[in-house]
């Protein structure tokens, strides 16, 4: 099976993977030419904004690997009720528990913006675990860090939503700034981060008003200036 493998040559001669490949953690500690190699292993997979990906209780042997866009995992009550449980981004991927166990997924895999994905069938995936063992460290690596994440939310939830919505903002990929503010960006609509967050859009919205009101942080769009980290880190700490 062949994936796309285009890339650019560096000075070595060895040409860089410009695939998921190359911006995946559990392919990162692979040398260039084994990149390419595991690239050659990869399926594209396109999906547009709102389309299903993956359904709840459809078997899947595959390892979905983003590489452009963004995708949404979330689960459906029996009541209806969405629960967000995560956002993937590039470099991010989903399928690992069908592939250690092969079990089908409890959850649905949602394109929430035009997607791009590199797709591993696992038979694929187990033949490239044992001839470079260390992406098996590396994604024991992943899925440690995700779980550590849980741990962190399931904790959260007997906090109010101001604290939850503190401690989300701060996990935020930040830029630091002068006097030590910092900047993040949304990088989901309201709906879906009040989803994330247990709460209701409007709700969040109040909660996001009182803290720029506080000058804890300023509004900017789907941008937040983070002007007092020490408080917000106080208030996510109940």
């Amino acid at each position: 099976m062949t994936g796309a493998t285009d890339g650019v040559t560096d000075g070595d001669g060895v040409t860089e993977p410009d695939t998921c490949v190359a911006i995946v953690p559990v392919f990162s500690a692979l040398t260039p030419a084994e990149q390419l190699e595991v690239a050659r292993f990869a399926r594209p997979v396109r999906r547009a904004r709102g389309e299903l990906i993956v359904r709840p209780g459809e078997a899947s042997s595959q390892l979905l690997v983003v590489h452009r866009g963004r995708a949404k995992i979330s689960h459906v009550s029996p009541l209806g009720q969405e629960q967000l449980l995560r956002v993937l981004g590039p470099g991010d991927f989903t399928g690992e528990s069908g592939f250690l166990t092969g079990a089908a997924p409890e959850y649905s895999v949602t394109a929430l913006a035009p997607v791009q994905m590199c797709a591993f069938d696992h038979a694929d995936l187990a033949a490239l675990v044992r001839a470079y063992p260390s992406i098996a460290v590396r994604m024991l690596e992943v899925v440690t860090r995700r779980l550590d994440q849980a741990e962190r939310m399931l904790g959260q939830v007997s906090m109010d939503v101001g604290s939850r919505l503190a401690a989300y903002l701060l996990d935020l990929p930040a830029r630091w700034g002068a006097g030590g503010t910092a900047t993040v960006d949304l990088p989901l609509s309201k709906k879906d981060i009040a989803a994330l967050l247990g709460t209701t859009p409007e709700t969040l919205s109040r909660r996001l008003a009182g803290l720029a009101e506080a000058g804890t942080v300023r509004l900017d769009g789907p941008r937040v200036h983070i002007l007092d980290p020490g408080e917000l880190a106080a208030r996510a700490h109940g």
